[in-house]
């Protein structure tokens, strides 16, 4: 039964992982609006 159990440390890197991913994901997005929002003043 204890072998099943996964170290707590695993875990931890999984939320890690997925804190970085969201932050990337962010930046992105923020990226892209920027991108969009400078090309329709340019375009105006």
């Amino acid at each position: 039964m204890a072998t099943k159990r996964k170290p707590p440390t695993l875990q931890q890197k999984k939320d890690e992982v997925n804190r970085r991913a969201l932050l990337w994901v962010g930046i992105g997005l923020l990226l892209l609006i920027l991108l969009i929002s400078v090309l329709i003043i340019f375009n105006v």
